[in-house]
């Protein structure tokens, strides 16, 4: 299957937004001030994760 420019760019920002996202949970697991943090980013991540997965599957 091939991606359109447009796919393609929206890849390219979902896979930084999550490497983003996977800097600042190994941060938020390291400091537990705020207990939620960690939840609210997996969340994130797993959203980001399922935007891939449907610009791949489109």
């Amino acid at each position: 299957m091939a991606l359109n420019k447009k796919q393609k760019k929206q890849l390219d920002v979902e896979r930084k937004k999550m490497s983003k996202l996977q800097q600042v949970l190994t941060s938020a697991r390291k400091q537990t001030d705020e207990p939620d943090e960690v939840a609210r980013v997996e969340r994130e991540i797993d959203a980001c994760r399922k935007r891939i997965e449907e610009i791949q599957n489109e």
